[in-house]
């Protein structure tokens, strides 16, 4: 996910527009949000989006109970510019309480879900797919542009969506920054959401030893066994204290997610270990810390 928000609050805005390309997790977006208690309204008409938020005729209550809109390019009358229009106006007229989340994906991962699930892409119903995504693609670029957050769901499940959703938008969230330390194959491709990505394929590989092999990052004889390499110690200590410098960075700057992946060859043994290190030595600071593991339970 990245974040284009100038914002450094993490209050929860009152209007939540969530779009973006189809099959790419607006449903699944929405879902999350109705289960924090946001009231959702999906499929909204254009024709009805400024009356249905009542732009000409009155302000956002602040004490309102937040609203989600889902609005994506099958419905009538869509067209992405006016929609990007829409919110501009919506957010000079609101001070900023309006938030637009775009849901994205990779083409191979949208045919995929749509070949898997037999539904048709509403903009390829007698065409091939590809010229469906190819097209709405384009339609969508402009509503990208104006995006708040862009959630690239491509090498995330529902369940991880739902928790970065839930890290943004929970009623209970403070002003914070939230670092997810994710390990990764590089022979099944870098992660398109990472914002700092390190190659640790310089340390020893367990997967050479063949009574390591079986085991993962997370074994405590894998996690010996690199960290007796001897350039462990001192590159794990620059990593350590650049991460802790640039942290405050990045929240003095307002960013609220910030994705820190490590990659080894087959995202087992190396990468793991490295994220779980970082992990632990930030779980105690004062930041939101998750740990994914991307490949790992594909083995």
């Amino acid at each position: 996910m990245s974040d284009k928000s100038n914002s450094g609050s993490k209050n929860r805005p009152q209007v939540i527009i969530v779009t973006g390309l189809s099959g790419a997790g607006k449903t699944t977006a929405l879902n999350a949000l109705a289960d924090m208690g946001i009231e959702v309204v999906d499929n909204v008409p254009l024709s009805l989006f400024s009356t249905f938020l009542k732009v000409e005729d009155s302000e956002v209550n602040v004490d309102q109970h937040p609203i989600a809109l889902g609005i994506d390019s099958g419905i009538r009358g869509f067209h992405a510019g006016d929609v990007a229009t829409t919110v501009e106006k919506l957010r000079h007229r609101h001070n900023n309480s309006v938030t637009l989340l775009f849901m994205d994906c990779n083409d191979e991962s949208l045919i995929k879900r749509f070949s898997g699930t037999r539904r048709l892409h509403p903009l390829a119903v007698d065409r091939p797919i590809e010229d469906g995504i190819s097209d709405e693609r384009e339609m969508m670029a402009k509503l990208k542009e104006t995006a708040d957050f862009i959630f690239e769901t491509s090498d995330i499940t529902p369940h991880n969506l739902k928790s970065n959703l839930a890290d943004l938008f929970d009623k209970n969230l403070d002003d914070h920054l939230t670092i997810i330390c994710t390990s990764f194959g590089f022979s099944r491709g870098v992660p398109r959401n990472a914002d700092l990505v390190l190659d640790v394929r310089f340390l020893r590989n367990p997967h050479y030893d063949k009574k390591l092999r079986p085991l993962s990052g997370k074994d405590s004889k894998v996690a010996a066994y690199i960290s007796r390499d001897v350039n462990f110690k001192t590159f794990f200590k620059k990593l350590s204290d650049l991460v802790l410098m640039l942290l405050p960075l990045y929240l003095k700057e307002g960013k609220s997610y910030l994705t820190i992946a490590f990659g080894c060859t087959g995202g087992r043994h190396r990468s793991v270990f490295i994220a779980e290190e970082l992990g632990r030595l930030l779980e105690n600071s004062a930041y939101g810390i998750r740990v994914v593991h991307r490949d790992l339970t594909d083995w």
